[in-house]
């Protein structure tokens, strides 16, 4: 029923004057028949008046037809709002065992049991029924006026409580929905205050760059200086003894012409005595590895400046990522020469625009966290890289024990870490995430437990819209 308004009513009783009776006091009609009348006086004790509410009104001869009737009417969703039940009807069910198996179907339904004597009292049928409030006892014989007034007040009582149903429902979605709404609200709140950390921590990140840039500054001008002489004067020591050689060599030659055997015998002694032939071969070795010692230490300060980058770290450039990849690489070499052999499989890159120290951070978290995951025998990690159209790509792969399923998912979230506390802040993917997206790329992940795992970045070459 679309409207809250409801006179329908539903009478359930096994004589069929009654249903006569029931139908002239709630359905009146005009009649004249003087014999009716008398009837109707012969019962009532008067004729009935008529009413100024007219229900309509169902009969029912047994209390399973009446349930027929009650779920016919709730399938074309016209229910009944009020049903008068005789208690006791020998054929099927009493009253009592049909009020319960119309309030199974219908437990809104308003009852009124009509009965002269009754199997029950009233106390068990209330405790029986659990009707206290949709349960009345009308008394026979009828009072017409009674029989109007329970009409009235229990039809009127069904559609309030309809009403104030449907408020509820209604009252229940609004709550749902502001919950939800609250939900979602905590939620983005959530969300703010993570990505909040997440920014925050990926500013100290970058001052801790930036200060670990200015000290490869500043131990590059310290150590360059000593560096700088010292690869100067071993390239002059080197000129130096290749002179004093030739001059050994032409002493060595003189010999021939001393007159003196005792003084010959004397410089070959001499000779022998401090080792002038090993002297000769290997002062020039010496002089070689301390020279490639000092360019070792170059390189090492150099790739410290170019994994730092201080001097252009917030500014976009064109940069080699290869170099990048192998400065990184000597950065952490003491991280991974004990646990993995490092097999390089690249290919021509062009230049990349991006924000280099940020790029080698990427490189060096995965580098690190590729050795970390190799067990206590000696891994591999290979490096690869590649273009494919408007973008380059980097590979980092292990063969250590690989990511389960259910960590895969969760490893770039903040905070997120599988190492014991106090050895990982988990941070280090999920910066690198931010970076790679700052980027307008993407990183990626594939992982077989007991195979191993390779992280994948993708970059654009050029940037459409430099990122800020």
């Amino acid at each position: 029923m679309n409207s809250m308004s409801n006179r329908r009513i539903l009478l359930i009783d096994d004589t069929p004057a009654i249903h006569d009776d029931f139908r002239k006091i709630l359905t009146p009609e005009d009649e004249s028949n003087a014999e009716l009348q008398d009837m109707e006086s012969a019962l009532f004790g008067e004729a009935p008046k008529t009413v100024t509410t007219v229900f309509e009104l169902d009969s029912a001869y047994g209390g399973q037809e009446g349930l027929g009737k009650l779920q016919q009417a709730l399938a074309k969703e016209r229910p009944y709002a009020l049903a008068f039940v005789d208690m006791r009807m020998p054929e099927g069910w009493d009253g009592a065992k049909t009020i319960e198996e119309l309030w199974k179907v219908d437990p809104q339904l308003q009852v009124v049991v009509c009965t002269a004597y009754s199997d029950y009292s009233w106390d068990e049928l209330l405790d029986r029924l659990n009707g206290h409030d949709r349960l009345l006892i009308l008394k026979k014989p009828f009072d017409n006026i009674e029989v109007q007034q329970m009409a009235n007040t229990l039809t009127t009582k069904w559609e309030m409580t309809s009403r104030a149903r449907l408020k509820m429902n209604k009252l229940e979605d609004l709550v749902e929905q502001r919950t939800l709404a609250f939900k979602q609200a905590s939620e983005l709140l959530q969300m703010e205050i993570d990505e909040r950390k997440l920014l925050e921590t990926q500013l100290v990140q970058s001052e801790k760059l930036a200060s670990l840039g200015q000290l490869a500054a500043g131990v590059a001008h310290e150590i360059n200086n000593p560096i700088g002489f010292i690869s100067s004067n071993l390239g002059a020591l080197g000129g130096y003894f290749s002179k004093l050689e030739e001059m050994l060599q032409a002493y060595g030659s003189a010999e021939q012409a001393i007159a003196s055997p005792e003084l010959v015998m004397n410089l070959k002694s001499l000779r022998q005595e401090v080792e002038l032939d090993f002297l000769v071969e290997d002062i020039p070795v010496l002089i070689k590895e301390s020279k490639d010692g000092i360019a070792r230490v170059g390189q090492i300060v150099k790739d410290l400046k170019d994994f730092s980058r201080v001097d252009s770290s917030q500014e976009w450039q064109m940069a080699n990522l290869q170099q990048g990849m192998d400065s990184t690489l000597n950065i952490v070499a003491n991280e991974i020469k004990y646990k993995a052999d490092v097999v390089k499989q690249y290919s021509p890159l062009p230049e990349v625009e991006c924000l280099p120290s940020q790029i080698n951070q990427v490189i060096m978290n995965l580098i690190v966290n590729a050795a970390q995951a190799i067990g206590p025998e000696r891994g591999t990690i290979t490096l690869r890289n590649g273009v494919e159209g408007d973008n380059v790509w980097i590979e980092v792969a292990d063969n250590g024990s690989g990511i389960p399923p259910e960590t895969l998912q969760k490893i770039f979230d903040p905070f997120f870490t599988t190492k014991p506390i106090g050895q990982g802040t988990g941070l280090g993917l999920s910066l690198s995430y931010g970076i790679v997206k700052k980027h307008n790329g993407e990183i990626t992940v594939s992982s077989e437990v007991g195979v191993g795992t390779t992280f994948r970045v993708e970059l654009p070459v050029r940037q459409m819209k430099l990122a800020g």
